[in-house]
């Protein structure tokens, strides 16, 4: 649905158009590399595939979705298996584990790249804009054939056909960008629902994250654009819409003409066919009243907030730099309880952070004990070299963070049990989502508050709205019937 450009009616005897030319230079090397997928496939006798594989958050694997549309319009057929001929990590940089999880997976392709030595590998994503990954891999994964970044993910084609021809690795960085390309192929995920970036990059600096080192600083789509984009998506079957940024309430700051992110769900409200609105992730700090009250009045944002705290203590807070403390958080959190009693609010907390003393560390048990998180994603720190809390005295010991993560772990999912059990008996909406993996007699749908059901249907429920009545809680989820 995006590819709005005949690839046969280009003509590859041409130059390719300028670098000012944007999408129509990209559609120019598709058209190439889909030259060279042809060849390939005449000389194997079968079509090409290929894996993307997806480390980290939303935003990644909206990316992911835009690789795929182009590698599919190149020629490729797409498969989960790596053992393929071509296979491109989209990768994070969040905590350690995601890299070494990343180096693992790179051992593996070696084996598979000396099994079969056509094999073309690429590297993209957060982790790619650390110098130091870069360097490691030219020196110990020197069969890598591509590598390049977030700024320039819009360029893969040209990137891609660069490689083919190159006869070594390819490493293109960029270090920022303002730029913004609309109109790539994407190829989703579900039929029903998609991811919809709005704004990339992040202007915060919070002492703990790379997250700004990597994606870049703030910058806002059109409000056209999305409209455009969610419109098309609408008209191609989705019903569900998850609009994405590193801090999605602080959109529309950097236009010409500055729109607020409750102006862009108004107008996301209107459009037919669009029957369900998601977003994360929202900063606390910029979470404002005319957002509650869009929220308040939608018929279409669904009952879920995502509103990360990180820490309860005030002081940590202020070394985190997240420039709310806690007793702001706990008059929002408040406020939102008030405004709107059915809202489920989610949250990421962070434990371990340099310097926390058992007395901030008991401050983030009393706001987890106060707001009722329905679910909490809790993390161990990670220290990240580059950031401000890297740098700084007082890590915590290894022992006493786990000892502390283990109890905040049994209090959330105590308290998320027990918000659980609150919808039990009600009729509530659920989108189908998939078949049930340990019973193909049921489907698997989620509630507006993002909580999971189970219910006795078959595959033509997929992507549809059904009334259900919650019969059962089994802890973390619901078992239902339709009505």
């Amino acid at each position: 649905m995006y590819n709005e450009i005949d690839l046969h009616k280009i003509d590859l005897t041409q130059s390719p158009p300028s670098v000012d030319r944007e999408p129509e230079r990209q559609y120019y090397y598709i058209a190439k590399c889909r030259q060279w997928a042809a060849g390939k496939e005449q000389e194997t006798g079968r079509k090409l595939k290929c894996c993307t594989k997806t480390f980290g958050c939303q935003m990644n694997a909206r990316d992911s979705e835009k690789l795929s549309g182009i590698l599919k319009q190149i020629g490729f057929e797409m498969t989960q298996e790596e053992e393929a001929d071509f296979v491109i990590y989209n990768t994070c940089t969040v905590r350690e584990n995601a890299n070494l999880k990343v180096y693992g997976r790179l051992g593996y392709l070696n084996g598979l790249k000396k099994k079969n030595p056509d094999m073309k590998i690429a590297l993209c994503g957060c982790m790619m804009q650390e110098p130091e990954v870069v360097e490691k891999i030219q020196k110990s994964y020197r069969f890598v054939d591509l590598i390049f970044g977030t700024h320039n993910l819009y360029k893969f084609a040209e990137l891609f056909y660069t490689s083919l021809h190159a006869g070594r690795m390819v490493v293109d960085i960029w270090k920022d960008t303002g730029k913004i390309v609309e109109n790539l192929p994407c190829e989703r995920k579900y039929g029903f629902k998609s991811g919809v970036n709005i704004m990339f990059g992040c202007n915060n600096f919070c002492s703990y994250c790379i997250v700004p080192y990597v994606r870049g600083r703030e910058r806002s789509r059109s409000p056209q654009e999305i409209i455009k984009e969610i419109k098309k998506l609408a008209a191609d079957g989705v019903v569900e819409i998850m609009l994405l940024g590193q801090n999605v309430n602080s959109y529309g700051k950097q236009l010409e003409k500055p729109m607020s992110f409750a102006q862009l769900l108004q107008e996301v409200e209107q459009i037919e066919g669009i029957e369900r609105i998601r977003f994360m992730t929202s900063h606390p700090k910029d979470l404002s009243d005319e957002l509650i009250a869009v929220m308040k009045q939608s018929k279409k944002i669904c009952r879920h907030l995502h509103l990360p705290l990180q820490s309860g203590s005030s002081a940590i807070l202020q070394k985190m730099n997240r420039r709310y403390d806690k007793e702001k958080y706990l008059e929002l959190a408040a406020k939102i309880r008030r405004e709107i009693p059915d809202m489920a609010i989610t949250t990421d907390i962070i434990v371990g952070f340099p310097g926390e003393t058992e007395e901030d560390f008991r401050e983030t048990m009393q706001v987890v004990s106060k707001v009722r998180f329905e679910s909490a994603f809790t993390f161990i720190y990670s220290k990240r070299t580059g950031t401000p809390a890297a740098a700084m005295e007082n890590q915590v010991p290894d022992e006493v963070v786990k000892d502390r993560f283990d109890r905040l772990l049994t209090q959330v999912q105590r308290i998320a049990q027990e918000e659980a059990g609150k919808l039990e008996g009600a009729v509530q909406e659920v989108l189908v989502e998939e078949i049930n993996r340990q019973n193909s007699a049921f489907v698997t749908g989620r509630l507006g508050n993002n909580s999971v059901v189970h219910l006795p249907g078959d595959a033509s429920m997929i992507g549809t709205l059904r009334k259900v009545r919650l019969k059962e809680c089994r802890g973390f989820y619901y078992i239902g019937e339709e009505v």
